[in-house]
């Protein structure tokens, strides 16, 4: 042992007692920080500080409490929320139902047995049933996106006999091997080559590729199992395809005999202005993942739903996979809170909504600073703003940061930066977001374009 068991007894007890306290002294706020810089430093990874030296002057802040559209620092600085926890926050921070029902939950158990029936998770797959499209009927719960995805690529496998996949340039579902043979950054893939065999990229948005990856595939007889998509490409840099992509790739994979997979981590529970984000081209798929938002901004909740033709294959042995946490009963019930939370109020419609003013005000300034933002796409409240360069997104970043404005880019690049925020957000936050971005525009646009356009004019004065 590195340290005495009464040294540790003494740090976890001071620990326990913090974590009790609603308020700290500045003297704990201090002790605080200063711990947390030195383990991440120590323990974590000394990575994570560089990067927020990039994107944030005060780099070492420390998330303490959140609550509605916003987050509080350790030193009571107050940040309002545009990126959403890359999406997990759509019903909002803490919301009341979602809080209640865990704590009800907890007071009764927290785990179960693992043996006996647990009827939330039944109640959920049920409520899972309900809301998503067309004929997807049972569920399997984990704790992640990635698990999510690792699920529903073992199951295409197991229905289909087959061991081969296309996914997209640019795509992101998640870094655990299986899924990380999906995903298309050549910097996550590379350490671990190789990973899972015959999983073909092709370029996101245009059928033909699909198309002529299930033909080759076909004809050398290395069968497709699945094609896995994102409805918008989150991690790849908010890429939004045309309208006919997803239906087209639905009559592909019924041609071909591949399943389609639809990965809607990021994308759904209403954050791009429908339920699940395929409703938009009314495509129902063999296999949809879910994550991220689905346990109500509260608990860690991922599931893969398919139809009972494609689910058949694990009903002679439902232990083909398992999970020790995953369809816990904490995590379920956040999970049904949050679906009447999210149909209660109506929060499909209400992102939509926001999300077309929010784009509409954002197009505005891209036309006042169009060297400087070079592009503004999404859907709903899945909005992505593009830079030149990645310097300039995380300048950007930092600029908003300082404003009290919480934004990041995307793990493939820093020049897009996503604005996902709670579709709780209120007309007035979204006024106040906009009125930062304006002057952090103005503060980036005249340190490198115009400058240059003064000294350009100088030179060339007669």
């Amino acid at each position: 042992m590195k340290v005495s068991s009464q040294d540790i007894l003494k740090e976890t007890q001071k620990t326990l007692e913090l974590i009790g306290k609603a308020e700290l002294t500045a003297e704990e706020k201090s002790w605080v920080t200063e711990q947390t810089a030195a383990h991440y430093a120590n323990h974590v990874n000394p990575g994570i500080l560089e990067y927020r030296k990039s994107v944030s002057t005060e780099y070492i802040s420390v998330e303490w409490a959140d609550g509605g559209d916003h987050f509080t620092d350790i030193n009571g600085k107050r940040y309002l929320d545009l990126l959403g926890g890359y999406g997990i926050f759509n019903v909002g921070h803490r919301h009341p139902k979602v809080v209640e029902a865990v704590k009800n939950q907890l007071n009764r158990q927290a785990l179960h047995s693992q043996e006996l029936l647990e009827p939330f998770r039944a109640i959920l797959a049920k409520l899972i049933h309900d809301i998503t499209p067309g004929d997807l009927q049972f569920s399997f719960f984990g704790n992640s996106g990635a698990e999510a995805v690792e699920g529903a690529m073992k199951l295409a496998m197991l229905h289909t006999g087959r061991k081969s996949f296309v996914a997209a340039t640019s795509a992101f579902h998640g870094k655990t091997l299986g899924a990380l043979s999906a995903t298309a950054k050549a910097k996550f893939r590379q350490p671990f080559l190789p990973i899972l065999p015959d999983c073909y990229h092709v370029p996101y948005g245009d059928a033909d590729y699909i198309e002529s990856a299930l033909r080759s595939a076909d004809e050398v007889g290395n069968d497709i199992a699945a094609v896995i998509l994102e409805p918008i490409q989150g991690e790849g840099g908010i890429n939004v395809p045309p309208d006919d992509y997803f239906p087209r790739v639905r009559d592909l994979c019924d041609r071909y005999g591949a399943l389609l997979i639809v990965d809607e981590v990021q994308t759904g529970m209403g954050r791009t202005g429908r339920m699940f984000c395929v409703d938009h081209w009314n495509v129902v798929p063999d296999i949809m993942t879910l994550g991220k938002a689905l346990g109500g901004g509260v608990m860690p909740i991922g599931a893969f739903v398919s139809n009972k033709t494609v689910w058949e294959q694990l009903f002679p042995e439902p232990w083909l996979h398992s999970t020790t946490f995953g369809g816990n009963p904490l995590a379920c019930v956040a999970a049904i809170a949050n679906i009447h939370v999210t149909l209660e109020e109506k929060l499909p419609e209400r992102a939509e909504k926001m999300g077309n003013e929010m784009m509409a005000k954002l197009r505005g300034l891209r036309r006042r600073f169009p060297k400087l933002c070079t592009d503004i796409r999404g859907k709903g409240l899945m909005i992505g703003m593009e830079f030149p360069t990645d310097a300039i997104g995380y300048e950007i970043a930092k600029g908003l940061f300082d404003h009290g404005v919480l934004v990041a880019g995307t793990l493939f690049n820093a020049k897009t930066i996503r604005i996902e925020p709670p579709l709780t957000i209120t007309a007035q936050e979204m006024n106040q977001a906009i009125d930062a971005i304006e002057k952090v525009f103005k503060e980036v646009n005249a340190k490198h374009f115009e400058t240059r356009r003064a000294t350009v004019r100088k030179v060339t004065a007669p």
